[in-house]
């Protein structure tokens, strides 16, 4: 590992997918995965979470692998290898780099978000250029370790995800790979490496040989897909699958080169770093990584791979993977091949089996999400012009306004969502709304899967068709359109949930559908809960008058393992309330004995981000809160756990001055 002080002379960058339900680490030098650690700038980032916030991980790292025939020599760069700590500047293994000042950008094809690009092609992209023609890292004096023949390639990568219902599950990859040298590369193969780890770092944290062995692995030939999954290890908690799919290829010749197969793709499998296996060993030489992307386990004559090799790699193990295709027959100077894969992710489905046997039904998620997938690749004929990455839209999301207040939520929207029009169809066919709330207890009752946990309390649709219920939105409609604080959209709507307890997080989102295409054999599509999605906490408003209304705690006393903090794994997750409070105060609790234990400043736009439990059991980018309550987690100024006992707390009102107080009990 080089020296911590050179990690940020380079240009490497990482963001994570936030449309979908995948929170996938990607770098601008081509890499997905951040290794369980968050690499250089996103400490405790997801590497590949799914569902997104549930903590269970797929992924440890990957990276593009080019091999080709240069003059007679074989050459090949990689962008990732068996390592156990992963990429960091200069290592051997992982050749490709950023110039200096490249950046990851981001774009949106929703015309909501403030990233709103015409040449967007999906909710989120990501848009880097990198190259393998540097022998030294740009911008530092740090050699790339052992790499000393460049293939002369620049490679423009694009990563696309989508928060649609049936669309939410991967992310593509697009990666054209471009001749900027001098010479002809013959035979391409082109491939991705990566590392498939499937655990709940919650239960299991990502360290030692003992988390990274319990992987089973598997291919499905039909759909040119790879999968990992928890064979061994948190299996109750873990029943999803990772999955890395070719999609396509096209150089100048078309799809793959003339005369050969354009469903040839190249599956292998490896023990992790290991050199001794005759079959399922780490290629460690040029000429054994360029075999390993020309030739792969089931394409070999005379293997048996569903009855030999399948059954061997669905046993626990630490295994690294390598999908490719080719050999193209060659790129000269300027040309391109274009290369394009899938992550999928997706959830085993429930079968009555305790255990991951790994069948057809427990992959159902996965070859439906594999499908989908390969659909938004192949595109449609448009005009008489192929145009990939086109899906049905469903309506824009309805522009939203969450107001949470005492035992009660109200949700405002817009319009927006009406005047629709479907990428696929060119039709306005807008039809209604639905309103989802998260099961109560979601975050604290073994689960963290909180798009799972969405339950539909409401739907309105359009009164002027024959489809669905005919509701109209009359009961919703308000009489005139308002503005809210501090916004200056117009609201035409507003539901109101009732009977929602204070103080425990109740997910909300609302989501508008479409009409379907029975021309298309399309279903309704709605749009994705998650574009608009909060974490929401009922509770007290602003008090203004605290002089007669008096703030308060709760629970009061407060018991050790309340039920709200869940499967409660460190001190620093506890929670109790202030409530009551003014919108602008400051509050100070003390011990019987006068001592000042803690100082808290609030303001209505508190968001939680002050304490653990939220960090762990929640997401303060998207919480709101009443504005009349404040979380703390009974840690004093010096983060000390308090003892047991009888505390008094003060409130000032920074807005009047005016100041009261109360009283108390911790209980353990």
């Amino acid at each position: 590992m080089l020296p911590g002080f050179l990690k940020a002379q380079d240009s490497y960058q990482e963001k994570v997918t936030s449309s979908c339900n995948i929170g996938l680490t990607i770098s601008n030098n081509g890499l997905i995965g951040n290794c369980f650690k968050g690499n250089y700038l996103l400490n405790n980032a997801p590497s590949c979470q799914y569902p997104k916030g549930s903590g269970i991980e797929h992924l440890f790292e990957g990276g593009l692998w080019v091999g080709a025939m240069v003059n007679g020599q074989t050459l090949v760069t990689t962008g990732a290898v068996d390592d156990a700590s992963g990429y960091s500047t200069g290592k051997a293994g992982f050749d490709f780099t950023c110039g200096v000042g490249s950046q990851l950008t981001e774009r949106s094809s929703l015309v909501s978000s403030p990233l709103y690009s015409t040449s967007a092609i999906s909710n989120q992209d990501y848009v880097s250029d990198f190259t393998d023609s540097n022998l030294f890292v740009p911008g530092t004096k740090i050699p790339i370790q052992n790499y000393t023949t460049p293939l002369g390639l620049k490679v423009h990568f694009e990563s696309y995800n989508w928060n649609y219902p049936f669309a939410n599950n991967y992310v593509i990859l697009n990666y054209t790979i471009i001749n900027s040298g001098k010479n002809i590369l013959d035979s391409v193969y082109a491939g991705y490496w990566f590392d498939g780890v499937v655990r709940d770092v919650n239960i299991t944290p990502a360290s030692g040989s003992a988390f990274f062995n319990k992987g089973g692995n598997g291919y499905i030939d039909s759909l040119n897909i790879a999968y990992c999954f928890d064979a061994m290890g948190d299996t109750a908690f873990t029943r999803s699958y990772f999955g890395f799919k070719f999609l396509g290829s096209q150089d100048k010749y078309g799809l793959h080169a003339p005369g050969i197969d354009p469903t040839k793709v190249y599956f292998n499998v490896w023990q992790f770093n290991t050199s001794t296996d005759p079959i399922y060993f780490s290629p460690s030489t040029t000429a054994q990584k360029y075999n390993k992307l020309a030739v792969g386990l089931n394409t070999v004559t005379g293997l048996d791979f569903n009855n030999n090799i399948l059954p061997t790699i669905r046993q626990f193990g630490n295994r690294a993977t390598l999908l490719s295709a080719g050999p193209y027959k060659s790129l000269k100077p300027g040309d391109s091949l274009n290369i394009v894969f899938a992550v999928v992710c997706a959830r085993m489905t429930e079968d009555g089996q305790s255990v991951q046997i790994d069948d057809l039904k427990q992959k159902t998620q996965l070859i439906t999400g594999a499908q989908w997938a390969q659909r938004t690749y192949n595109g449609r004929v448009v005009n008489g012009k192929l145009t990939r990455y086109i899906l049905p839209t469903p309506p824009d999301i309805p522009l939203t306004k969450i107001i949470p207040g005492d035992h009660k939520i109200d949700i405002y929207w817009t319009k927006n969502s009406e005047n629709s029009v479907d990428a696929l169809t060119g039709k306005k066919d807008f039809e209604g709304y639905k309103i989802y709330k998260s099961k109560f207890g979601f975050d604290v009752q073994g689960s963290s899967d909180v798009l799972g946990n969405m339950e539909l309390v409401a739907q309105y649709d359009r009164s002027d068709d024959s489809l669905f219920f005919n509701t109209g939105f009359d009961s919703i409609q308000l009489d005139k359109p308002v503005k809210l604080e501090g916004d200056t959209a117009l609201y035409y709507y507003k539901y109101t949930i009732d009977n929602i307890e204070n103080g425990w997080q109740t997910a909300v989102g609302i989501t508008a559908f479409d009409q379907g295409d029975r021309k298309d054999s399309l279903p309704s599509m709605e749009s994705g809960i998650s574009g608009n999605l909060k974490r929401v906490f009922a509770g007290t408003v602003p008090n203004n008058n605290i002089a007669t209304n008096l703030p308060y705690v709760y629970p009061n006393p407060y018991y050790a393992g309340a039920e709200w903090e869940g499967n409660r794994q460190f001190e620093e997750e506890r929670k109790i309330i202030f409530a009551n409070l003014p919108s602008h105060c400051v509050i100070k609790v003390y011990t019987p004995g006068g001592d000042l234990v803690k100082t808290i400043q609030h303001n209505q736009q508190y968001s939680g981000n002050d304490i653990k439990w939220f960090q762990t059991y929640s997401d303060p980018s998207t919480t709101v809160f009443s504005g009349g309550e404040h979380a703390w987690d009974l840690l004093s100024d010096a983060d000390q756990i308090i003892a047991r006992g009888l505390y008094t707390f003060y409130v000032q009102d920074l807005d009047t001055g005016k100041a009261n107080e109360g009283k108390f009990i911790i209980i353990k």
